[in-house]
């Protein structure tokens, strides 16, 4: 199988069936049967798993697992250990980046060990603009993500990345992040095992009925990021 695409799902019933409906309808003019989608659902208390199953029934390549467990962290490690894909790549479950823009992410992965989308390098697009105090916390993240862990991406946090199934493998034994900070985790491992990833600028639509609370978001990954950076220093201590 040549791609596997990993939904993460919380409760999201009122997004998801037009997001796998985009995605399933574009991958399977590109790689017929030959691509699988594991929706991951996470500690649902909505009627997410109803809308997937519906789905399912119309198109074949998808599959869900259920966790009771919460974390997109959780969900993605899951998801990464059922892919049968040699390219295995995430995307959020309410559509912000579209099938047509995550294609984007895949087509550019030859000659790289992984892809990731980019909302912030020359080329991207972020619409509607996003209000003012998202883009400094975005931008005083981004400054913390480069100081302590030396990576040079201008987007960690954008949800669509990929990765070939070989550099998955050497990376996913030490994942560790359940929650927010899981896609800092992600990249820090693959530069500690000197994996070559490309930033792809991507349009990135921000969906209404986002469950993003910027400052309570904020302070639990800026939390979550010192406790990681603690994890890798010489004081090895825990999350």
């Amino acid at each position: 199988m040549k791609l596997s695409i990993i939904v993460p799902a919380h409760n999201e019933q009122d997004r998801i069936a037009r997001m796998l409906d985009d995605y399933s309808s574009l991958f399977g003019k590109t790689y017929g049967k030959d691509f699988e989608i594991i929706v991951v659902l996470n500690a649902c208390t909505d009627n997410t798993l109803k809308v997937v199953r519906d789905i399912e029934a119309k198109h074949h390549q998808i599959r869900h697992l259920d966790y009771e467990e919460g974390g997109k962290g959780i969900a993605l490690i899951e998801g990464f250990k059922h892919a049968r894909g040699d390219i295995v790549g995430f995307t959020d479950a309410d559509g912000s980046t579209s099938a047509k823009e995550f294609l984007k992410i895949i087509r550019n992965i030859d000659g790289f060990d992984g892809a990731i989308g980019s909302r912030w390098i020359k080329g991207s697009k972020v619409s509607p603009k996003q209000p003012l105090s998202r883009r400094i916390a975005g931008r005083a993240f981004y400054i913390l993500v480069r100081v302590l862990f030396g990576l040079n991406f201008k987007d960690t946090q954008c949800g669509a990345k990929a990765f070939k199934k070989d550099a998955m493998k050497k990376i996913l034994p030490h994942l560790k992040v359940k929650k927010w900070a899981f896609d800092i985790d992600l990249l820090y491992q693959a530069k500690r095992a000197n994996l070559i990833i490309k930033e792809v600028p991507i349009e990135w639509k921000d969906e209404q009925g986002s469950k993003l609370k910027i400052f309570k978001t904020s302070y639990e990954m800026g939390k979550t990021i010192l406790h990681l950076r603690l994890k890798y220093s010489f004081l090895n201590l825990a999350i």
